[in-house]
């Protein structure tokens, strides 16, 4: 007698990782990814080769807080709590569940997604306790300039000059919510960015653009050109992965995963 085919239950995933020690989010030959660790813990667990899906690709180096990705199971009797303390023993100490939980088979980690932001850190002095997650920098900077020119980023909507070049993308249209500095400590500067998707590479070329307008190397028509014309060679350098930080992603309500909150004071890097 044929048996029935077990219905496949979709389940989110959402977890936290350091990137330091690790070749980006996507499975890569020969090479240590996120994407990889995770996967192997769950097939080690739940008995079968498991794919899973990121909400995002996060580059070389780059960490996130709060990361969401899916993977199906034929199975409705998951026990999700138990899932996650388990992968917690099975995973790095560097990433970390936080939620397993069950989804509509509609969700998708990625392409649900309605928004996800970013920070990126800086600091003005020496400092060997900030050395892994910000970026050292070693000249004075006109924050309110820069915040002046991150302001046009929201006017807006083609994103070219900051992607990497011969990036396999259909479209560098790109919808940004949200870009700004804030201050976190004397000499400690924080850049928010949220924008429902974003481009190979983008956050860091926009931050590396906009410290040339901090340090007066370009002028605020300058950087419009830079985002009109849309040549990435005419944008400033991309600054250091290690300072780039995933802190969350938006899911459309009422099947919107758990999330972790905004609240920046988890990144707070000073004492």
């Amino acid at each position: 007698m044929r048996q029935a085919t077990r219905k496949q239950m979709r389940y989110f995933v959402t977890l936290s990782y350091d990137g330091t020690h690790y070749h980006g989010w996507q499975v890569q030959p020969n090479a240590s990814t996120v994407q990889g660790q995770l996967q192997h813990a769950l097939a080690l667990l739940l008995g079968t080769p498991t794919e899973v899906t990121g909400a995002g690709r996060t580059d070389t180096g780059v960490h996130a807080r709060m990361m969401v990705a899916h993977f199906d199971h034929d199975a409705n009797d998951l026990d999700c709590t138990q899932l996650a303390y388990k992968l917690n023993r099975l995973l790095p100490r560097d990433i970390a569940v936080q939620h397993v939980r069950p989804v509509p088979p509609v969700m998708h980690a990625r392409f649900s997604a309605i928004a996800r932001t970013y920070y990126y850190y800086v600091h003005t002095h020496k400092d060997p306790f900030l050395r892994h997650h910000s970026y050292e920098l070693h000249y004075d900077l006109d924050f309110s300039l820069m915040n002046q020119a991150a302001a046009l980023l929201l006017q807006h909507d083609d994103f070219g000059a900051f992607c990497k070049s011969h990036a396999d993308v259909k479209t560098t249209l790109c919808h940004v919510t949200q870009a700004q500095w804030h201050q976190t400590a004397p000499g400690q500067w924080r850049f928010d960015i949220t924008a429902n998707r974003f481009l190979r590479n983008m956050v860091r070329a926009v931050v590396g653009t906009l410290i040339e307008v901090g340090r007066h190397r370009m002028t605020l028509d300058a950087f419009r050109r830079v985002l009109l014309g849309g040549r990435r060679t005419e944008a400033g350098e991309s600054v250091p992965a290690h300072a780039l930080f995933l802190v969350d992603i938006v899911y459309p309500q009422p099947d919107s995963p758990p999330t972790l909150p905004l609240n920046p004071s988890p990144l707070t890097l000073h004492p």
